[in-house]
């Protein structure tokens, strides 16, 4: 019998007694679907969900995919704009990665891009086959991809803290490294705009060990993770030795590669993702900081809008604060589709985690509900109609009926 819709799981550990009745459940389900598909009575099933008992069953092994889909959530009549009646959310593909991020789609390889932030690879899936290829590695725990104009590659690493751009013909280009004599911290989310300008937030997420590069020591101090820092000298320059700076939102400009400033951690603490708007006048960005605000009010796991203008940003505002259920989720990549609409990944407690959508004046139309927090997601496929959502090492997919605005 499924739950009500806002009904939680445990959050915390499970006892002993707990995790028995959760798999008792599961097996329970199992024996049920195969006897009613054995009994030629799939119609009887009802429609499973994250949160019902026994739980959905993902992958290739569901016995069946129920149209509407019930972990596809309205809120407002406007979401059936955008949602397909027969399209069911799809578990595409999983595998033995750790953290899938920086989903972005090649219009000219009809491929998704994706990196393993802590597998320190990138790979590439064909969505037609659904089939996982290793692309590059090392990658040196590469975290935001995007393409531009010219349909190159361009990806953040927290390695080697830098933004750079593969070329046609094989060659790296770096195109920022640091700013005002400092190296930068961990490039996380990019896009690029009409005009070829790069923009890109570097928090300091990706300072640790198993994401990144954590920094040196200073006066004896391990920093995080407690490190020893024992490596011979040429060790230490390549993965140790740096120091994050204050936090930034950057502008790149593509011709002469000048790297500007366009927001500070005064101004909005933890950026994450970001996306344009589809006519790009206005720019969002995410703050993925819990409980920690800017001097200037900008950080608390909300989602904030900013006016663009002559490449600035001005009229800072919050535009979604991702409660649901009195709970505050952490938002982390968004793509915006043709409509305007917002898509948010969502982490969370489960039977809530997963895709927030929100209409241009910030209102929640509507949400996919996963059984795992999603990470990133963007618009791809060949009329750019399919979402594709990264959660840990799995990909989930949906057909909708609307497309992604800007490149990837």
């Amino acid at each position: 019998m499924s739950l009500p819709e806002n009904t939680l799981l445990p959050s915390g550990p499970l006892s002993r007694r707990s995790a028995l009745g959760l798999g008792a459940a599961a097996l329970g389900g199992a024996l049920f679907a195969g006897k009613a598909r054995a009994a030629g009575q799939d119609e009887a099933i009802a429609p499973p969900s994250v949160i019902s008992t026994p739980p959905r069953i993902w992958g290739p092994d569901a016995p069946v995919s129920f149209t509407p889909d019930p972990d596809i959530i309205f809120y407002d009549p406007s979401f059936s704009a955008v949602i397909l009646d027969n399209a069911p959310l799809v578990q595409a593909w999983k595998g033995r990665t750790l953290w899938f991020e920086g989903p972005a789609w090649s219009s000219d390889g009809r491929f998704l891009i994706v990196s393993d932030v802590m597998g320190s690879t990138q790979y590439r899936y064909l969505p037609e086959e659904r089939s996982m290829t290793v692309f590059r590695k090392e990658s040196y725990h590469s975290n935001g991809n995007t393409f531009d104009h010219d349909g190159r590659l361009i990806t953040c690493e927290h390695g080697m803290r830098r933004v750079i751009r593969w070329e046609h013909d094989g060659r790296c280009t770096v195109l920022a490294e640091s700013f005002e004599g400092k190296r930068l911290n961990s490039p996380n989310d990019i896009v690029v705009d009409a005009q070829g300008g790069i923009w890109f937030t570097d928090p300091p997420y990706g300072d640790r060990l198993w994401e990144g590069h954590p920094d040196a020591p200073v006066n004896g101090d391990p920093g995080k993770g407690n490190l020893t820092w024992n490596l011979d000298l040429e060790a230490t320059e390549q993965i140790g030795g740096l120091h994050h700076q204050e936090t930034h939102v950057f502008h790149l400009d593509p011709q002469t590669l000048k790297l500007t400033s366009v927001l500070t951690g005064a101004d909005l603490a933890g950026p994450n993702g970001l996306c344009f708007s589809p006519d790009e006048k206005t720019l969002y960005i995410v703050s993925s900081e819990k409980g920690a605000a800017s001097p200037k009010g900008g950080g608390y796991r909300n989602i904030y809008a900013f006016d663009v203008r002559n490449g600035a940003l001005t009229n800072q505002r919050v535009f979604a604060d991702m409660s649901l259920g009195g709970h505050k989720l952490m938002p982390d990549g968004i793509k915006a589709d043709r409509l305007g609409n917002l898509w948010v990944a969502a982490n969370g407690p489960l039977g809530l985690c997963g895709v927030f959508v929100y209409n241009p004046a910030g209102k929640m139309i509507g949400r996919l509900r996963l059984p795992r927090s999603v990470s990133n997601l963007t618009f791809g496929g060949t009329q750019r109609d399919r979402l594709f959502m990264c959660a840990e090492n799995t990909i989930f997919t949906l057909d909708v009926a609307t497309q992604g605005a800007g490149l990837s």
